[in-house]
């Protein structure tokens, strides 16, 4: 979940211009798209809530004179297929394991929930050798916050998208500062103003924050099925780095302190000066460069 700004948009023509498309089918016969840049070895960038494959596309650049980087859109985004009413982490790890099968790869990168999904991945996809894990949001002795949930889902269900994506935020701590001192009203007009603009703007392959806000229910149940699967990962044998900014709410860096310690094979690498946006477009706030360049370093 990051920030609420306007446009999630490739951010320049050329970055538009620089990737190809490509899909898969998964298991349960839905497809799968992403996007491709570079040339080089394999690296699949999972991108988090609130995010699809243009997220991430400037880190696809910042890595791709060395690697060839896949962007997938998650279900219920972009080039991929909708979510099922059975819908489960197991679904996930099916998509992505017809994504590395398809790419041969072998080097992975999650976002926030995105990944959660690497992580679980590695319990059973041998492909998996590396694997960058970014601030999943991991149930830690009651670290995360979920009050807000059943407020965010009765909202979508009554259609108030604005509504429910300050309830999201808020609860998340995933605004800017300025969300704990502004009442709420304002806030949800903000959102619907921000909305009216990205949306008159967007162009037709964009996915705007209208379309991801239901998305949010999958990454909240995605953080919800990972209640007491902490000594599971255990069993986890790619190579990992947990990667996280020192601006991030106290959660995030709670579910990555807890990974440190039963990950067998774990670097840990703070960023300091940046939070849970780092690794997305610089037009969101991100500093691709900076964790692009962590990310070569470790895929080497």
């Amino acid at each position: 979940m990051k920030t609420i700004a306007p446009g999630d948009h490739a951010p320049t023509e050329a970055a538009a211009e620089s990737y190809s498309t490509g899909s898969v089918i998964s298991k349960d016969g839905t497809i799968i798209g992403y996007r491709q840049l570079g040339h080089g070895p394999a690296v699949v960038v999972l991108h988090g809530a609130m995010e699809s494959a243009q997220s991430h596309v400037q880190l696809a650049e910042a890595l791709a004179d060395s690697f060839t980087v896949y962007l997938p859109d998650r279900r219920g985004r972009g080039l991929s297929g909708p979510y099922r009413k059975d819908h489960s982490i197991e679904t996930d790890v099916q998509d992505m394991a017809a994504v590395l099968a398809k790419t041969d790869a072998h080097d992975v990168m999650g976002v926030s929930s995105g990944a959660i999904i690497w992580l679980q991945a590695a319990l059973t996809l041998p492909a998996i050798r590396k694997a960058v894990i970014f601030e999943p949001p991991l149930p830690i002795n009651g670290s995360l916050p979920t009050d807000f949930v059943q407020r965010y889902e009765r909202e979508i269900a009554q259609g108030e998208v604005a509504a429910a994506l300050v309830s999201a935020m808020k609860g998340t701590q995933m605004g800017p500062p300025i969300f704990n001192i502004v009442p709420r009203g304002l806030l949800e007009r903000l959102t619907r103003t921000i909305m009216a603009s990205e949306e008159k703007n967007a162009g037709n392959d964009d996915v705007t924050m209208r379309m991801l806000a239901p998305t949010l229910h999958y990454d909240f149940q995605l953080a919800t099925e990972m209640e007491g699967a902490l000594e599971r990962f255990k069993a986890i044998r790619a190579e990992v780095l947990l990667l996280g900014g020192s601006k991030s709410p106290a959660y995030l860096k709670a579910g990555l302190d807890a990974l440190q310690k039963v990950l067998p094979d774990v670097t840990r690498v703070e960023l300091p000066g940046v939070g849970h946006g780092a690794t997305g477009n610089s037009n969101r706030g991100g500093r691709p460069e900076r964790v692009g360049q962590v990310l070569r370093q470790f895929f080497v």
